[in-house]
């Protein structure tokens, strides 16, 4: 790979790493603690949160219309959001044994942690718990999609393409058939 890439790579990594130190910063601004993958709050931060939780009439009366029409429109997306979790859980069980892939683990993506904050009422914490669920499923499946491509097919596209995961930059580039055909070991049609 191109020095410079290399280079702008562990810059990328380093800023990622101070960006994660920052995040400690703010977590020790609103008092909490993770023990176990459980969060904990100060005693005082806690009956601060639930003072400020909002009463679920209050909140469907200050609901528009439209987030009540189209919740769901939203919610309809659980049923593929869940068939694409079980195929991508069989997937990656069946075939990444067989090519040597490193299993994704799903609990690193799929995080849902927000109904332990006091200040949401049940229907944020079901709205959050959606979000988190579905977010997490997309970067699961990013992430198996990508160790896949990278066992397959790790060729960058001649276009740029917007969004890339993490392991696009250390793919052949568009037209290095010889260094593809090194890697595959396969002869040329």
């Amino acid at each position: 790979m191109n020095e410079a890439i290399v280079e702008i790579i562990d810059k990328i990594k380093t800023l990622q790493n101070d960006l994660e130190q920052e995040y400690e910063v703010k977590r020790a601004q609103f008092h909490y603690q993770l023990e176990r993958r459980k969060v904990r709050f100060e005693q005082e931060v806690r009956a601060r949160h639930l003072a400020m939780r909002k009463g679920l009439l209050a909140f469907w009366r200050e609901s528009s219309l439209l987030n009540v029409i189209a919740a769901p429109v939203i919610y309809a997306l659980v049923v593929p959001l869940v068939l694409l979790d079980v195929s991508l859980c069989l997937f990656q069980w069946i075939c990444f044994p067989i090519y040597g892939i490193k299993r994704v683990p799903r609990a690193d993506f799929v995080v849902i942690d927000r109904h332990h904050l006091a200040y949401l009422n049940g229907v944020e914490k079901l709205n959050c718990a959606y979000c988190g669920y579905a977010n997490g499923i997309i970067a699961f499946a990013r992430e198996i999609a990508s160790r896949t491509e990278k066992r397959w097919c790790p060729i960058k596209h001649a276009r740029r393409v917007k969004g890339v995961h993490q392991r696009y930059y250390e793919f052949y580039e568009y037209g290095d058939a010889e260094s593809y055909r090194a890697r595959t070991k396969l002869p040329p049609e």
